[in-house]
């Protein structure tokens, strides 16, 4: 296959590869250069002027997942260099990356991992079926003829494939529906936190580089919703240089591939992602060297707007005013006729699924905490509390518990609808409304046990606590209705305006683009860094139609099916005090409410030295364990191989790895006891050996392990270890291997935003 890429991807393709990306990103580079200032100016307008929406009831915790192991298990990865199927050890890290070991006794040595997958921008596929479509759609023309061999044959009946339209793909595969589920779920749920990469809290970064995308991609006639506006900035804008490089690229490369046609496809996945490799990396170091470039500008940016905010905002007034005059007759007709008619449909076809998915999200809560509460009662009162809210402290990050309040969303259609406003796919829309369900529910967790633990320095009786834990409950679902209600309208208006906006602009290019240079000469030559014509043109555009969704939205919280509080209804804080707790130390209930042996306990704590010395032989003592959010309660790690052989020879059949996938789903090896996260050793947290996240909770398993830290964390460039790493029986097409006798960094080809690395 090298010779293959050296024979396409050339020195001079690749300097004209090179130059077209160059090319591509200094011109988006320029519009991000001046939606940065628009941002830094609406960014300090805001704090200036922002009264503030409804405020939030439920409390949000800081940090969600950190050191924790989401899941971890073995997976059977397909080698394109070899075309064998390999046993990997598998592990999901708080960010969300998916990492592979060699095997579990290379994770247990430190050895740095074979391959850190960040999935921003993937698809899971379940089918090989569904792939092979996928892969024949990718280079038109070029079809296998029936009773060829495909590109790809899986060993078992349950695939799990990670396809991306330019990288890498990715082939797994399980040996039960059960297990295919199960990772399915877990995965999608690192998809879906991937795609999210842009932190929310960059008012100025993120909302500057979303803007320069759509503008620019507005400059090329491209309008509409976009699927691959998912990870990190990079990531992003190699996805925005493919769009425009891929065609170009399989037009002149697809003739020139030889061999049968599943061979040709097999080229062309090599040839794309080799290509996405080199942008990735340009664009990294052209993105880096704007960004520092405005960084150093910012400084004087905000001085000039601080000083001259009042003159820039009449002059933004004005220039609003003339653009209004000019545009507003037209709008209004577009809107009217084009626009109004459809918006009561839209919002249907979003409410219905979105109501249903919060209402999973509180069922599953009430549910959890029921079912923890009679557990509590039934086994000990206080004695077992640090377990189970050790279990609930991490319900939104279990992705099977969860599945049924995500896959409420999937029905979301915008059928006939969907063509009209040019919306590509609506899983924009899906994960967004997601992971306003993730966070929810988290903050309902959170807010109750901020109050459980309030309500505990009371010292209450094993009665007195279970009256205690219901009326908590009645009061966090009274302010998660009230909080879920605003998140949700929130959620449709920009649902809507993320719809109708893009159609909008399309409509009315043809008669009013044209005619916007005509008022740049309204903005003074001071503030130009500051006011952009286009964007006040959007604005006065958005003006127009938010009026009617707005009443769209407030005649939707009139309707009782939907759950939603009227515009009129202010829930004032019932809990003056709550948001003061939230700013202490976070809740270690292992160590509190751990029973007779949780670490410190309840009865007093350890000498300083004797805490020390515990805490040094702990270490040691979890060095090789892991321990994950996800567990099975039969058998501890789900799919953990208890032991396996010192060298694994690569399976050459589909037999072969049938027995491998039996003996690895067979062997069981007990728990060691030891302690969780938090230092103090508690039962493991089980889960239901069914996917179904509805199973109610079982009685505590044995003890399980506690996880080590992220094995990015754990593999700092350069540092060095004692222990001489096995050497990888074959080297892999795109994967790291691991260089005998030290501990190299990761080299990757990515890196999000989260501190994921990546390999494409």
């Amino acid at each position: 296959m090298g010779d293959v890429l050296s024979t396409h991807l050339d020195d001079a393709r690749r300097q004209q590869i090179a130059e077209k990306t160059g090319k591509i990103l200094t011109e988006f580079l320029r519009y991000y250069e001046d939606q940065y200032g628009v941002a830094l100016f609406n960014s300090m307008r805001h704090e200036i002027e922002a009264t503030g929406g409804p405020q939030a009831q439920l409390l949000a915790r800081k940090v969600p997942l950190d050191e924790r192991i989401i899941f971890s298990g073995n997976l059977f990865q397909y080698q394109e260099d070899n075309k064998k199927w390999r046993n990997r050890f598998s592990l999901v890290p708080h960010n969300y990356g998916l990492v592979l070991y060699e095997n579990k006794v290379a994770y247990e040595r430190h050895v740095p991992p074979r391959a850190v997958i960040n999935s921003a921008g993937y698809k899971i596929l379940t089918s090989v079926d569904q792939y092979l479509e996928l892969v024949g759609n990718s280079l038109p023309g070029i079809t296998s003829k029936s009773g060829t061999a495909p590109i790809l044959k899986c060993p078992t009946q349950f695939p799990l494939i990670l396809w991306h339209p330019s990288a890498r793909h990715y082939y797994f595969c399980m040996m039960t529906e059960a297990e295919q589920e199960k990772w399915q779920a877990v995965l999608q749920d690192c998809i879906r936190h991937c795609n999210n990469g842009i932190p929310e809290d960059s008012k100025v970064e993120g909302p500057a580089f979303t803007d320069a995308i759509r503008m620019y991609r507005q400059s090329k006639e491209l309008y509409g919703t976009w699927e691959m506006l998912c990870g990190n900035e990079v990531q992003i804008l190699s996805n925005l240089v493919m769009e425009e490089l891929g065609p170009e690229l399989k037009a002149e490369l697809a003739p020139r591939l030889k061999g049968k046609p599943q061979e040709r496809q097999r080229q062309w996945i090599q040839i794309s992602d080799a290509v996405y490799r080199l942008v990735y990396e340009q664009a990294k170091a052209h993105f880096e060297a704007v960004l520092s470039k405005l960084l150093l500008a910012r400084p004087a940016m905000e001085a000039v707007i601080r000083t001259d905010m009042d003159q820039i905002i009449t002059s933004k007034e004005h220039l609003a005013s003339k653009i209004r005059a000019f545009i507003l007759p037209k709008a209004e007709i577009c809107v009217r006729n084009h626009v109004q008619p459809y918006i009561s449909s839209i919002l249907e076809a979003l409410m219905v699924p979105t109501s249903q998915g919060f209402t999973e999200v509180r069922d599953v809560f009430f549910k959890e905490v029921t079912d923890m509460n009679l557990n509590v009662i039934n086994e000990g009162g206080v004695d077992k509390l640090g377990e189970y809210m050790e279990k609930l402290s991490q319900l939104a990050y279990h992705p099977l518990k969860m599945q049924s309040c995500y896959e409420k969303m999937e029905p979301l259609r915008l059928d006939g609808l969907q063509q009209r406003f040019d919306v590509s796919s609506t899983s924009v829309f899906k994960q967004r409304a997601q992971i306003h369900m993730r966070e929810q529910m988290d903050n309902a967790v959170y807010t109750f046990e901020t109050l459980l633990h309030q309500e505990l320095g009371k010292v209450p009786t094993k009665e007195d606590l279970c009256k205690s834990i219901q009326r908590i409950l009645e009061r966090v679902l009274k302010k998660y209705d009230y909080d879920s209600s605003s998140v949700r309208k929130r959620f449709f208006r920009e649902a809507l305006l993320q719809i109708t906006i893009p159609f909008l602009l399309k409509k009315l290019a043809p008669t009013c683009k044209s005619e916007l240079p005509r008022f740049q000469e309204l903005i003074f030559e001071d503030f130009a860094r500051f006011i952009l014509v286009e964007n006040t043109y959007e604005e006065v555009v958005l003006q127009t139609v938010m009026k009617d969704i707005l009443q769209a939205v407030k005649e939707a919280a009139v309707q009782r099916k939907h759950n939603l509080y009227r515009d009129s209804v202010v829930l004032h804080n019932s809990d003056p005090n709550l948001h003061l707790l939230a700013e202490g130390s976070p809740i270690n209930w292992g160590e509190e409410y751990g029973g007779s042996d949780g670490g410190s306990g309840r009865s007093g704590s350890p000498s300083p030295g004797v805490q020390e010395a515990a805490t040094i032989s702990e270490k040691r003592r979890r060095a090789k364990q892991v321990v994950s959010v996800v567990q099975d309660e039969e058998a501890g790690l789900p799919f953990e191989v208890g032991r396996e052989p010192p060298s694994p020879a690569s399976p050459d059949s589909v037999t072969e790895v049938r027995d491998l996938l039996a003996q690895d789903l067979g062997a069981e090896s007990p728990p060691p006891a030891c302690p969780l996260l938090n230092g103090a050793p508690l039962p493991t947290i089980p889960v239901p050996s069914s996917p179904s996240p509805s199973s109610p909770p079982a009685a505590s398993s044995p003890p399980a392990a506690s996880p080590r830290a992220s094995p990015l964390q754990q593999l700092p460039p350069g540092k060095a270890v004692d222990l001489e790493p096995p050497k990888p029986n074959d080297q892999e097409t795109g994967e790291q291997e691991s260089s005998p006798g030290g501990r190299p960094p990761i080299h990757t080809t990515t890196e999000d935003s989260a501190g994921v690395q990546t390999e494409f």
